[in-house]
């Protein structure tokens, strides 16, 4: 069984549209470790709305705070304390895992660790990035980060409208394969999300 583990390079990337995809096109299971806020309407619950699959299995949030804020400080208003090593990931006949983290790779979950704690050697580990100033840097920093951990890119997913400066120089300095690109959309529902599955599955399963 592979995991892919889709992080982003911050907050509102794209990073729950891409992990929809990503799980329509390998008919994947989907797993949220830490859900902090909008426990009515959580990650899980919009990408179980954009997943049509008969397949794909929702798992529960090993973690799920009442407050839209870093998981470590939700955390302690809910007066819990997240450890990743009590992070167990679900047990699954299926061939894939989607595991979507919580904001960028070091989005704190206590004083010690960060999602980048909850991720394992084995991983396919894919990076949302999104154009905004600052999001060259923050792309190739995420993925230096994730190099200094011993861990692996698996690829960059581009999500937003298109600027091939950006683009092209992160493809070109951070040297991992671009798996593509999902655009400024007017809306996604599952005909949308079952589109672009298609365009992506054969990359995906080659990670």
């Amino acid at each position: 069984m592979k995991h892919i583990f889709i992080t982003g390079i911050g907050t509102e990337v794209g990073k729950t549209v891409a992990s929809a995809i990503v799980t329509e096109a390998l008919q994947a299971d989907y797993f949220k470790p830490i859900q902090a806020g909008d426990l009515e309407n959580s990650d899980t619950h919009k990408v179980e709305r954009l997943v049509s699959n008969s397949v794909t299995k929702f798992h529960p949030n090993a973690f799920a705070l009442k407050t839209p804020m870093s998981p470590h400080a939700a955390a302690e208003i809910d007066q819990v304390q997240i450890k990743a090593e009590e992070v167990k990931r679900p047990t699954t006949t299926n061939d894939y895992l989607v595991i979507e983290g919580a904001g960028g790779l070091l989005v704190p979950i206590n004083s010690t660790q960060t999602i980048a704690d909850l991720m394992q050697q084995e991983d396919k580990i894919i990076v949302v990035s999104r154009h905004y100033l600052g999001s060259i840097n923050h792309t190739l920093l995420t993925i230096e980060a994730l190099k200094s951990r011993g861990l692996t890119c698996a690829g960059i997913i581009f999500s937003g409208e298109e600027h091939p400066t950006t683009e092209s120089i992160i493809e070109e300095m951070a040297q991992v394969p671009i798996l593509g690109r999902i655009d400024q959309e007017p809306y996604f529902d599952e005909n949308v999300v079952r589109e672009y599955a298609e365009i992506f599955r054969e990359k995906l399963k080659n990670l």
